[in-house]
């Protein structure tokens, strides 16, 4: 059998190969918060391991056995609620429904902002009963981990009312969709991370 020519070979290949052009390439924006998500994960992951290394360290005053475990966890109904509207945020986008999204992204914020309000009743319980940062080891490490997860929250909320100001009225007029994609995997991470946080801080005081 004779042997294909190197350069027909090659002619063919250039032939059938995709032009570079034609493949898609990843919003930068989404890129960006992949990385910075991936950034805050470890983050994270140093917080929740500190306040499990020195939750039961504490040699006097409160332990975790101060939180209100019931309130907070139907504020955290809201949170993780959240998570599911900004589905449907993400869904009304596909089908260039700015009205759809703008609707579940003031959905979304009202969720968040409910989950906010309840982490701010249970700080202010807390300072009431004269449990702050320096009280001891357990509660430095306890607001220190909430509080840097309540911030998260906070610059979701804010990022999500000036993306929803953006969403222009009627099916043809929807801007701003990268910036929509962006704040959703910020936003399931927030969620996700306090899928972890909640039952380690919380209802671990249930079994211990």
């Amino acid at each position: 059998m004779a042997r294909q020519p190197a350069s027909s070979a090659i002619g063919h290949l250039q032939e059938t190969a995709p032009p570079i052009e034609g493949i898609q390439r990843m919003d930068p924006n989404a890129l960006g918060i992949l990385v910075f998500i991936s950034s805050e994960a470890i983050f994270f992951a140093s917080l929740i391991i500190t306040y499990i290394v020195y939750r039961g360290q504490s040699t006097g005053g409160p332990t975790a056995h101060v939180l209100d475990v019931g309130t907070t966890a139907i504020f955290s109904v809201f949170l993780f609620a959240s998570s599911g509207t900004m589905e449907r945020v993400t869904s009304h986008l596909h089908h260039n429904d700015s009205a759809g999204v703008r609707r579940w992204l003031l959905i979304t914020i009202a969720l968040g902002a409910i989950f906010l309000i309840g982490q701010g009743i249970e700080y202010t319980r807390l300072y009431q009963s004269n449990v702050t940062i320096n009280t001891n080891l357990w509660s430095s490490t306890f607001f220190t981990l909430t509080g840097f997860h309540g911030l998260h929250v906070l610059v979701g909320l804010i990022s999500m009312s000036i993306i929803a100001s953006l969403v222009g009225p009627g099916p043809d007029r929807l801007r701003a969709s990268s910036a929509v994609h962006t704040i959703s995997y910020y936003w399931h991470f927030v969620d996700g991370v306090w899928v972890v946080i909640f039952p380690v801080v919380y209802l671990w005081t249930l079994i211990s």
